[in-house]
């Protein structure tokens, strides 16, 4: 059977937004490199974490998907009121929208790379 990245991406993403941690692993290698930064699962899943304690309206919205096996490029777009400081913004819960542009390598049907790219001129626009 072919693994479609593209549906395994979906899945990750509804994953991320249900907060179902202990699930993540299905979509994930137990070490991968996130940013250049090699990180376990746990790391991972406590970035994750953290990212929703800081933002708890975070929801992932597909823009645009692109699927180049091994790879997935995204554009995710977030609407959403992060409580206090955001990537060195003081937002205050202020309700900010902006893309991450992130890049996926997959290594036998799991993330095993991550390339992340968040518009910060666009937050610091609406500040």
């Amino acid at each position: 059977m072919q693994l479609i990245l593209s549906d395994i991406y979906r899945g990750y993403i509804a994953c991320l937004n249900a907060q179902d941690w202990p699930n993540l692993g299905t979509f994930v290698h137990d070490t991968l490199h996130y940013n250049e930064r090699a990180l376990t699962l746990d790391d991972y899943r406590e970035m994750l974490k953290k990212d929703f304690r800081e933002i708890p309206d975070l929801f992932f919205d597909i823009r645009l998907l692109i699927e180049a096996p091994p790879r997935i490029a995204a554009r995710l777009r977030f609407e959403c009121a992060p409580k206090a400081v955001f990537m060195g913004l003081r937002i205050d819960g202020k309700r900010v929208v902006f893309c991450e542009n992130v890049f996926y390598e997959f290594r036998e049907g799991k993330i095993d790379t991550v390339w992340s790219v968040i518009d910060k001129a666009a937050i610091e626009a609406q500040l």
